[in-house]
């Protein structure tokens, strides 16, 4: 396995899709993967993602919203932390502002640069495509979203699916 697959492997791992097929990652899974040990070092350039993020005409929320989560401490007592769910253009801006001196910031910074590119191009193919071709991908889409609503269903225990639609 090379580089690229390494790295490819070690982003997509820690990827997430939300019910409306948005992809994002979690601040603190990211920390680990670009192996910054502390949070303090990290929020850092998490801010500095932001400052660019604002600079570049961007809302600051559609890219890093916040999130709390419950962490166990130790005798069976826990705390809510602060992390981030993030977009891929804030992964993309936080590796670009992160220490370039570290191997893992390096691979990021390959992957979200990729990554972000073939999505670039998809959508510049989508603007392409003819009104009916357009139709046609969004029903794609929407029948993509509706197996995927179905398979969540069954897998809680829905049964009367007329119902369920409805």
């Amino acid at each position: 396995m090379d580089k690229l697959e390494i790295s490819h492997n070690r982003f997509e791992s820690i990827k997430h899709v939300d019910e409306f097929e948005n992809e994002y990652w979690y601040a603190r899974e990211l920390m680990h993967a670009l192996e910054y040990k502390k949070w303090q070092k990290f929020i850092n350039v998490i801010d500095n993602a932001k400052t660019a993020c604002e600079k570049s005409g961007s809302l600051i929320d559609n890219h890093f919203t916040q999130v709390g989560k419950m962490v166990d401490i130790g005798s069976n007592t826990s705390r809510k932390i602060k992390d981030y769910k993030l977009s891929r253009y804030a992964c993309y801006l936080i590796v670009q502002n992160a220490d370039p001196r570290k191997k893992e910031v390096a691979l990021g910074q390959t992957y979200f640069a990729i990554q972000t590119r073939k999505q670039e191009i998809s959508e510049k193919e989508y603007n392409l495509l003819t009104e009916d071709e357009k139709r046609f991908y969004q029903r794609s889409l929407t029948k993509k979203g509706n197996y995927s609503l179905n398979k969540a269903a069954k897998n809680v225990g829905v049964k009367n699916f007329d119902k369920f639609h409805n």
